[in-house]
């Protein structure tokens, strides 16, 4: 795989506008190294699909109340892509609509974008990190809104794929860009983002205070951190330990109540720290389709009451948090 999936030159300037010289400056040889030392057996079969999809001319780019790009296209044709895109299966995050073909995600992020945007800074000019960001579904949204960068992290290469399919037809005049990588790939001093979201990862992390830590360090003073996480129902001293798996994840190792995550907030340096969205996830949101034929929260609750996992634990209950630094 080469670095050419990255728009490095923009992305780099746009660094070094911001500020960011030192990671503008270490990144490019960063990702080589990164690419040279990651193998995938898909990454060939992924990379065909990309080099197949059509040139189409014409289409119209809606970021603001989805992400689509809409045209005449014809029937045969439509159905031609649909049959490459699906071929980057599985779809998790979206939904995304590309010249009449409507990949529909395993999550209806589109959802949790309206139940957060109402709540937060208006991202107009503003510099924005999205840490565990998928396939970018999020990230469009937030250029839609006027941010002057966006760059979401995900160390996952199919979702880097997945993305560029989406850009080629978008197109390249976005500011939005897409690292294959993880926090722990981040800098851990010199960048000053003005808006950080962090939105389904922190339950996935063995130490939550190192997590909104390392967060507090990637954003400028009185920058915005947008943080969106599973919770239990309780008080200030309340938090789940799975003792193995939590709605069949491995990876999941601490749930607070949304009292505790505030005190741990505040512990880590945020100050306004305030609840703006508790939901509950239903398998409306959250379910298998054509895109992801995998199992999915259906699967993941007890059959018998839905407001437990199969494990006997609360179901997902998901909670967003705004702080400022």
């Amino acid at each position: 795989m080469q670095t050419q999936l990255i728009d490095l030159q923009r992305l780099t300037a746009s660094l070094r506008e911001l500020g960011m010289e030192a990671w503008a400056e270490s990144l490019p040889e960063d990702l080589e190294r990164l690419f040279a030392q990651r193998r995938h057996g898909d990454v060939p079969r992924w990379q065909a699909v990309l080099d197949e999809l059509p040139e189409i001319a014409d289409g119209e780019v809606d970021l603001g109340q989805c992400v689509a790009v809409t045209s005449s296209l014809p029937e045969k044709e439509r159905d031609a892509l649909k049959a490459l895109l699906l071929r980057l299966s599985p779809w998790r995050k979206g939904p995304f609509h590309l010249h009449g073909v409507d990949i529909e995600t395993e999550w209806r992020s589109d959802w949790k974008w309206e139940r957060v945007k109402p709540h937060i800074s208006p991202l107009a000019k503003r510099s924005v990190l999205d840490i565990g960001c998928g396939s970018g579904y999020h990230a469009w949204r937030m250029a839609g809104e006027g941010a002057s960068l966006v760059v979401g992290v995900d160390p996952s290469l199919l979702f880097l794929m997945q993305f560029n399919a989406v850009r080629h037809f978008i197109g390249n005049d976005w500011p939005v860009h897409l690292l294959p990588i993880g926090i722990e790939q981040l800098p851990s001093r010199g960048l000053g983002f003005d808006t950080l979201f962090s939105m389904g990862i922190l339950y996935h992390r063995r130490s939550p205070i190192e997590h909104l830590l390392d967060l507090k360090n990637l954003l400028r003073p009185g920058g915005e951190l947008v943080l969106e996480t599973l919770v239990i129902e309780g008080g200030e001293n309340s938090v789940l330990v799975p003792e193995s798996r939590y709605a069949k994840m491995r990876n999941v190792w601490f749930i607070p109540s949304t009292e505790m995550l505030m005190i741990w907030l505040r512990r880590a340096g945020f100050r306004d720290v305030r609840l703006v969205d508790l939901n509950r996830t239903f398998i409306e949101e959250q379910h298998s389709t054509e895109w992801m034929q995998f199992e999915s929260l259906p699967d993941f609750l007890d059959p018998r009451d839905s407001l437990k996992t199969v494990e006997g634990y609360p179901a997902p209950l998901r909670a967003t948090l705004i702080a400022t630094l």
